[in-house]
């Protein structure tokens, strides 16, 4: 083998690796779909995201504690109404490539904030909510397979008795009893969280 040949051959075999490399890297490189469910960063719920006539919505799907009420809620009449199936993320649009806003509803004070979400990459959310336009902060979600029993510290205590396995069995259920993200939303384009659920 001549000197060109070999040359020739290892600038075809580089790339060749190339090629392959940026191929397999695309699928990775812009994260766009934040639609799914995730698991908040404490890991007490999980947020089932779905794009609804061009906004993005997202409900409790999973709670570690099942059972929780709004209690803190600002209206009197919804205070008794469960989490689970209360929407979080209401009506967030696009604003910029990777980013959506809205508003955020935080059960633990009652209070709706500002939002906004991007993803991180294909499977960490960034969640940030802000109050009274400056006081922000944020935290960084997890995508889960809706299909996989969740797995959060809480549970993972739960000594197994047979008079509470089938709460257990319930609790990694719940993801699947609320596929439908849209018909759970406020009918108002308003984002509130306040009037009756459908």
């Amino acid at each position: 083998m001549s000197p060109k040949t070999v040359h020739l051959s290892a600038f075809c075999g580089a790339l060749w690796l190339m090629a392959g490399s940026i191929a397999s890297a695309q699928p990775g490189r812009t994260p766009t779909d934040p639609t799914g469910e995730w698991l908040v960063a404490k890991q007490y719920a999980r947020i089932k995201i779905a794009d609804c006539d061009g906004r993005l919505w997202g409900i409790v799907a999973w709670e570690a504690q099942p059972g929780g009420i709004d209690k803190k809620n600002p209206d009197p009449n919804l205070r008794t109404r469960p989490k689970l199936g209360m929407p979080i993320l209401l009506g967030m649009a696009p604003t910029k490539p990777n980013q959506w806003d809205g508003k955020i509803y935080n059960s633990e004070d009652g209070n709706t904030y500002s939002a906004s979400i991007s993803l991180v990459d294909p499977n960490t959310l960034r969640v940030q909510g802000c109050f009274l336009g400056f006081l922000c902060g944020g935290e960084n979600w997890t995508r889960v397979d809706s299909h996989d029993p969740p797995t959060t510290a809480s549970t993972q205590r739960t000594p197994a008795k047979p008079s509470t396995s089938g709460s257990r069995r319930t609790a990694s259920a719940q993801p699947d009893s609320h596929d439908d993200v849209c018909s759970k939303t406020p009918a108002s384009t308003g984002f509130s969280h306040e009037r009756g659920l459908k």
